[in-house]
């Protein structure tokens, strides 16, 4: 399927690995220029150039910290200058601690705030003048099946990433007319990095191994099996591709079944 995305300018943050790289991988695979940042800057310029070894197409790499808005500033400034445009926004960050609420802080709620809802808030309040100008955007933000269905021990996450999405559904009504799609994609349990520290801290809460940690998550998914980045990745693409120009406001969720609700 010709996804449209030829020479588009994405910007898809926290991508030096995860769920981030991976839709960095498929947009580049269609052939997309990538702007990517990441707080790590060892790793996120192996990540750009290995991407650009596989795929041709042009990578900017740039360090930033998207709890800090300066970062973010800079980040947005340097990809202007650079490319003079950001036609894909896509927003990503790792996960706030596990936690209980009277387990955690005033800080870590605050730390989580700026982490999980006002990076999205800042970044698109960045890219959206020129896509509404340009008549053509894509909003994507990375959240999780937390913020349909909460999962225990993970309160920050359940009540920040549901406020990104009712951020998401509001804004895609008001920029819907000018050809700006605003979605949200929700990852399920997927073999990433971030999966397994959670096993960790399930295990050593239980006392059990990480990996029978990971194995009551598997017995929980009909799919009976973690996902894959890739398998995340794929649909991502196509919600930032010209081929879902009439797809807005709606968080999809890839859990390989895990969401119980009907809608």
């Amino acid at each position: 399927m010709e996804l449209g995305l030829q020479n588009k300018v994405a910007l898809v943050c926290a991508a030096s690995r995860g769920l981030g790289k991976a839709v960095a991988e498929e947009l580049a695979n269609e052939g997309a220029t990538l702007i990517l940042c990441a707080r790590d800057s060892e790793i996120l310029n192996q990540t750009c150039e290995e991407i650009r070894q596989k795929s041709g197409v042009e990578v900017l790499g740039i360090t930033a910290d998207l709890t800090n808005t300066s970062d973010i500033e800079k980040l947005y400034k340097e990809s202007i200058e650079t490319f003079g445009r950001i036609d894909i926004l896509v927003t990503n960050v790792g996960g706030p601690p596990a936690g209980t609420f009277e387990n955690l802080s005033r800080e870590n709620w605050s730390d989580a705030t700026q982490l999980l809802l006002t990076s999205v808030l800042d970044l698109t309040r960045l890219v959206l003048p020129q896509m509404k100008e340009r008549q053509w955007g894509r909003i994507l933000n990375i959240t999780s099946i937390a913020s349909k269905q909460p999962v225990e021990n993970l309160i920050l996450s359940n009540s920040l990433r549901a406020a990104v999405t009712g951020f998401a559904k509001t804004l895609a009504d008001e920029v819907a007319p000018f050809g700006v799609t605003v979605n949200n994609i929700l990852p399920g349990y997927t073999r990433t990095e971030r999966v397994e520290q959670l096993a960790k801290v399930i295990a050593e809460k239980e006392g059990i191994t990480p990996e029978e940690a990971q194995s009551k998550w598997t017995n929980q998914i009909p799919m009976k099996r973690l996902g894959e980045p890739h398998e995340f990745a794929a649909l991502a693409a196509f919600l930032v591709s010209e081929r879902a120009s009439y797809i807005t406001g709606s968080s999809i969720a890839v859990d390989g079944g895990w969401i119980r609700s009907l809608f």
